[in-house]
């Protein structure tokens, strides 16, 4: 009886000790292969290209369009007429006391000095949204929209820390490589970038600082809607399947009134687009990771921000928002779409052509 026990333990030790060790094993490769997959896919090329270009740009248009429809009232908005609300004393936010970011704090009771600083950060951004001199004019314009945006706290969103976060982090990445003023001049000298394996250290370097770009503004992306869509859960009017009937029947954010009517005018609708903007923010991230599902996501929250552009008043969040999660679009998209744009583009001046008389 005792022989026989000892062998079923033995028999037993040799079974889980072999399996084990093939558990250890397979594990083993399974973090070299995954280590391998990471590390090829972080140095063989740089990501997302077309898509960073395309954020660069809408940021850049986001900031030329807020600044141009805020010229009329620069002075009152950010200018000597709003030191009435003390920020010129004592700011709010901690950039106006730090002298990088002081620029726009200190020109405020100078209408001629601010208003050229005005035009300069406008300058910066008509530079920095088609790509001229992007290495040098992108951390100048970081600066001062960080100087002007934090010189008046009142009149601040959520979306200036996407805005500035993303500004931030692409320093490090190359968001020039592709259309842009920049990448036309050096095609011109070197040809096309083909956008291959580095050959130098360096090379690689920048390659891994341009993807993890990608994936810390990712990360951002996922942080926003992750945590407003649990914040949104929590609410009573969010719960309740109102929340969207609330802002646009305010003076702030009811802008196009008529409309606002319109969108909230059935009840049921109300509720769908509530309930709607929680499951979508909540999913987005998940639903990134397929094609098809990154597909319905990405059109789900270009129609999300869309509305908030037209129905709150708020294009320039919404645009910048709408900048960052176009990283998200594979480049070859990008590529076929601005294909089949300058076809059919040409196609209509060859129609324009014929039609005008010998």
């Amino acid at each position: 009886m005792g022989t026989q026990i000892r062998r079923f333990f033995t028999t037993l030790g040799i079974f889980f000790g072999g399996g084990i060790t093939s558990l250890l094993k397979g594990a083993g490769r399974l973090f070299s292969t995954g280590y391998a997959i990471v590390e090829n896919w972080l140095i063989d090329s740089k990501k997302a290209t077309y898509g960073l270009a395309v954020t660069r740009i809408l940021l850049g248009l986001s900031a030329v369009g807020l600044l141009i429809s805020n010229w009329r009232t620069r002075l009152y908005s950010f200018g000597s007429g709003s030191l009435w609300n003390g920020e010129g004393i004592e700011p709010k936010s901690d950039f106006p006391s730090i002298w990088l970011f002081s620029a726009f704090h200190h020109a405020m009771p100078n209408d001629l000095l601010y208003s050229l600083l005005y035009l300069l950060l406008l300058a910066l951004a008509i530079a920095f949204m088609l790509g001229w001199r992007t290495r040098i004019v992108h951390p100048i314009f970081l600066v001062l929209w960080v100087s002007f945006i934090e010189a008046n706290d009142m009149l601040g969103d959520q979306g200036d820390n996407m805005y500035r976060i993303a500004l931030f982090f692409m320093l490090f990445a190359n968001s020039s490589m592709r259309w842009s003023l920049d990448a036309r001049r050096r095609e011109k000298k070197r040809g096309p970038d083909e956008n291959n394996p580095p050959t130098t250290e360096w090379g690689q370097v920048t390659n891994i600082a341009h993807n993890l770009v990608l994936v810390i503004l990712t990360a951002q992306v996922t942080f926003v809607y992750v945590s407003g869509a649990l914040y949104k859960a929590g609410g009573d009017p969010w719960a309740g399947g109102y929340a969207v009937y609330n802002p646009l029947m305010t003076d702030q954010f009811g802008t196009w009134p008529w409309l606002s009517e319109l969108a909230t005018a059935w009840g049921p609708m109300v509720t769908v687009a509530t309930w709607g903007s929680i499951i979508m923010q909540l999913a987005f991230p998940f639903m990134l990771l397929t094609r098809p599902t990154r597909i319905i996501g990405l059109a789900s929250i270009l129609t999300f921000h869309i509305a908030i552009a037209v129905l709150m008043g708020l294009p320039w969040f919404s645009l910048a928002m709408i900048a960052i999660d176009s990283i998200f679009v594979r480049d070859r998209t990008w590529k076929a779409m601005a294909t089949g744009t300058r076809a059919r583009f040409r196609a209509s001046q060859l129609r324009a052509k014929e039609k005008v008389p010998a």
